[in-house]
């Protein structure tokens, strides 16, 4: 399956949605008008994995997988839209969101700046609700078999189950920092990302060739170790990363309070007293200069980047044990972008 199957499928999906809404009102029109934008900018590696499991165990429903594949896409985009509401974020890569967007445009219209908010907040759920069901409505009728097809429903619930699981954790620990465990931590990165992002492409890709539920099982593993992996590299990103390359807020983590491992490393650390202090406010430029170099002094930041590599080798070892690296595993590098984006990160 090429990328552009994949964005055809994505396109027409996207196309029909634009007319339902346009059968609504203008202002409807103009949300899912957002969602379109939404979509835009992405590495695509969530497609490629339904793609890459697919082609190699065999699959022979090419059309079918794209337009799963655009799901995967349509359900990302959901979250990432739910997600930034969440943070309380108007930006997503370099430009408005579509919280921010209705902010600014309720803004210019003479909307006071709480009310301007709240219109955003509203428009960053209803979005994201119309991405989530635009990606269920393509799994239905993507056209595979009626039992395959409930598979992909099955698989896509519990996704979406764990998901949200993951996200309510995320804000639960952020409540009490310093009181999350190591694997509280990676357990929430694991429910968050991994599900959606990396074990529900492998394994819709395998169901649609028709796997056995060994494999389908195994291939969920490889894809919640390589999930934890990206969410790992991610979590640098948030501190580390040049905002002008990654498009986010390089502070939004520390601001937040975060319990990512990089933060949870460090309350062990004798420098933790101080680090803290860095931690849940807003801070100046010098401020944060000193918050990264003492993540780093302390080892936090080499104490994550080891357990990236970790986490990888596993992802690749299983995929290996099944006998099929040869199509997955380059498949796999196709999310690297997002992983090799540690070398990225400001010193």
């Amino acid at each position: 399956m090429t990328s552009g199957s994949t964005d055809d499928a994505l396109h027409r999906l996207l196309t029909d949605g634009r007319a339902r809404a346009a059968q609504v009102d203008p202002a409807h029109a103009r949300l899912w008008e957002c969602v379109v934008e939404a979509t835009q900018g992405g590495k695509r590696f969530r497609p490629a994995l339904v793609g890459a499991a697919h082609e190699a165990l065999g699959g022979t429903c090419g059309a079918a997988a794209a337009q799963v594949g655009a799901a995967v896409e349509l359900l990302h985009t959901a979250f990432v839209i739910h997600d930034d509401v969440i943070d309380g974020d108007q930006v997503r890569r370099g430009r408005l969101n579509v919280s921010g967007t209705f902010s600014a445009q309720a803004r210019e219209a003479g909307a006071s700046p709480e009310g301007a908010d709240e219109l955003g907040l509203a428009a960053g759920i209803l979005a994201g609700d119309l991405a989530l069901a635009a990606a269920i409505r393509a799994v239905a009728t993507c056209g595979a078999a009626t039992e395959v097809v409930g598979r992909l429903l099955d698989l896509f619930d519990a996704a979406l189950h764990t998901t949200a699981a993951g996200e309510l954790a995320d804000v639960t620990l952020a409540l009490h920092p310093g009181s999350a465990s190591l694997r509280d931590s990676l357990a929430m990165e694991e429910q968050k990302t991994s599900a959606y992002s990396f074990a529900l492409p492998l394994q819709a890709g395998a169901v649609l060739a028709g796997a056995d539920e060994h494999t389908v099982d195994r291939l969920g593993r490889a894809g919640r170790m390589l999930g934890v992996a990206f969410q790992l590299v991610d979590d640098l990103i948030g501190v580390f990363g040049d905002p002008a390359q990654t498009g986010k807020s390089a502070t939004g983590d520390l601001r937040t309070s975060k319990q990512t491992p990089l933060l949870i490393h460090a309350t062990t650390a004798p420098e933790w007293p101080e680090i803290r202090s860095y931690v849940g406010r807003d801070l100046t430029d010098e401020e944060f200069l000193e918050a990264k170099r003492l993540l780093t002094s302390c080892g936090s930041r080499g104490f994550v980047e080891a357990l990236v590599d970790t986490y990888l080798a596993e992802a690749r070892k299983v995929v290996e044990d099944l006998g099929i690296p040869s199509a997955i595993v380059p498949a796999l590098s196709a999310c690297l972008p997002g992983l090799a984006r540690r070398k990225e990160v400001a010193a």
